[in-house]
């Protein structure tokens, strides 16, 4: 008897355990997980950024603990991930995908930065990567045709989640303009629309992941998005670098974004009942909260990143230069501000070419230049673009030109803002845009608008990188080497003489949004920069 009575009840929880889900299933309903990471620009170590990112071996432990305990899991990432580090910029990406092979990511939308190989090459890293690469409003100029998937569709315990990808068209000028001259960027709001019109008939849940980012100096936003276009249930964000820990809401839609570089991983809880959406949750996990939800890190990740050190450990590690002192390349500094480092590489343009004047993009210093020896991987840490020296001739008419778009978002951050060499001047930023530049200098004489000078800078600014049009199509005098070999050169036989603050002078000032520690900006800081 006692037999017969174990017996059904044993029949009865397997009952439990077998029926009740196909149940939940049958009338849709779920408790889904959305983790999502944005602009990680290949830091995958715990010990990148002076140790503040998490680590990909970290994040991935944490991924895949949570999928064991609930399948319903899905991790995307918003963009800006297969270049920025030389451990990964030395394969081309290829190191990132070994690495992104290994860990527990589904999909991901490319940002303007994982074009710096070429579009062919982005295209080549998308196949060899498990998880999907998708964009919708990224096409072929010549056959018209996506060039990545636009979107696909998760099934979740009878739940349908609908995700599709948008890159920012500020790719075709904020990455090397030769590297997308075959591709286009539709316009993001009209595919948004397409998207999500195709996928609300199939799905429950409708997700974008896009790299378009909360920067006021953008014409395209996130927040634009999901205000013209209602439909939208969450929105996974990146290329801003805004740190949202509880998530944006606009409308009926959710924005979510981490910052930058790893610091933090994002997790949403969304409740699905009867196929409607009960509730959102939107929160950042910092690196403790991460190692919580798995102490150990990934092992099939560790063991991938220890060869790829292994393979690239002596050519970083060769000693190419030396230092006086640590220059910092903190993102609203360098992208706001006159900086040493700015000065010292604009510096070692002009002195490689002997151009009249040079300047560098504070988008472009991308690490701190060390105290004492300076090895190959430091310098390709500030300079990881592989960008090449060139110098045009220029009209002072241009150059004015060229000045006033270095400051025309000021105080909002712009990789575009110019330190300078062989030159000087002053701007008002109570001014309208266009009108703010005064008092302009080559070298002691006042700048002749009609006088054609010679520039130096990077061939990433000569192509129209970071919108510079007027520098487009100049005539190229010379072309030399690229900018980390010139930097380490000029370390080796000048030094670090006069590159002190004081060639940018500004006129008055205006209320900036307050700096955020490890580089991050709020939303709110933002709002109030633009």
């Amino acid at each position: 008897m006692k037999r017969l009575i174990s017996s059904t009840i044993a029949l009865v929880m397997l009952f439990v355990f077998v029926l009740v889900p196909k149940a939940d299933a049958a009338r849709g309903t779920a408790e889904i997980v959305i983790f999502h990471t944005n602009d990680m620009h290949a830091r995958v170590k715990t010990d990148d950024d002076d140790g503040k990112s998490i680590g990909l071996a970290e994040i991935s432990a944490a991924v895949k603990a949570a999928k064991a305990k609930n399948s319903n899991t899905l991790w995307l990432d918003a963009g800006d991930t297969f270049h920025g580090m030389p451990n990964i910029n030395i394969s081309r990406g290829s190191n990132m995908v070994l690495l992104l092979n290994k860990s527990g990511l589904d999909a991901m939308s490319p940002g303007n930065h994982d074009y710096n190989y070429g579009a062919d090459r982005l295209q080549e890293l998308a196949k060899s990567l498990n998880a999907a690469v998708l964009s919708a409003n990224t096409i072929n100029r010549r056959t018209h045709k996506n060039i990545f998937k636009p979107y696909k569709i998760y099934k979740m315990n009878g739940v349908k989640v609908g995700v599709f990808g948008l890159t920012t068209p500020e790719t075709a000028y904020k990455s090397n303009p030769r590297n997308t001259e075959n591709i286009e960027f539709l316009n993001p709001i009209e595919q948004a629309q397409i998207m999500t019109k195709t996928l609300r008939k199939k799905c429950d849940v409708v997700i974008a992941v896009m790299h378009m980012g909360l920067d006021g100096s953008s014409e395209f936003t996130s927040e634009l998005i999901a205000k013209e276009v209602p439909g939208i249930d969450l929105i996974v964000d990146g290329h801003s670098h805004t740190l949202l820990p509880e998530g944006l809401v606009v409308g009926d839609t959710l924005i979510v974004q981490t910052g930058w570089h790893g610091y933090k991983l994002g997790r949403v809880q969304i409740n699905v009942d009867h196929h409607k959406i009960t509730s959102m949750q939107a929160q950042v996990l910092d690196a403790d909260e991460v190692r919580s939800m798995a102490p150990a890190p990934d092992p099939d990740v560790i063991q991938t990143l220890t060869q790829i050190e292994k393979n690239n450990e002596k050519l970083f590690n060769d000693v190419v230069a030396k230092s006086d002192r640590q220059l910092t390349s903190n993102r609203l500094i360098v992208r706001r501000h006159e900086s040493e480092l700015g000065n010292l590489c604009a510096d070692a343009f002009r002195w490689r070419t002997g151009a009249d004047i040079a300047v560098t993009n504070g988008g472009g210093l991308r690490a701190d230049l060390p105290n004492g020896n300076v090895t190959r991987g430091d310098i390709m840490s500030i300079f990881p673009f592989g960008n090449t020296i060139q110098m045009v001739e220029i009209k002072g008419s241009v150059i004015r030109e060229m000045l006033e778009h270095s400051v025309f978002a000021y105080p909002a951050s712009f990789g575009g803002f110019l330190d300078v060499s062989g030159m000087t001047f002053s701007f008002d930023p109570t001014q309208p845009a266009g009108q703010r530049v005064t008092d302009i200098y080559i070298g002691d004489k006042l700048l002749d608008e009609s006088k054609t000078y010679t520039l130096a800078s990077n061939d990433f600014l000569f192509v129209g990188g970071d919108d510079y049009n007027m520098l487009k199509d100049l005539k190229v005098i010379a072309e030399y080497d690229t900018c980390e070999e010139v930097l380490a050169d000029y370390l080796n036989k000048v030094g670090m003489n006069n590159i002190e603050v004081g060639r940018i002078k500004l006129l008055k000032e205006v209320p900036i949004p307050d700096e955020v520690p490890d580089g991050e900006t709020s939303y709110e800081q933002m709002n109030e920069a633009s």
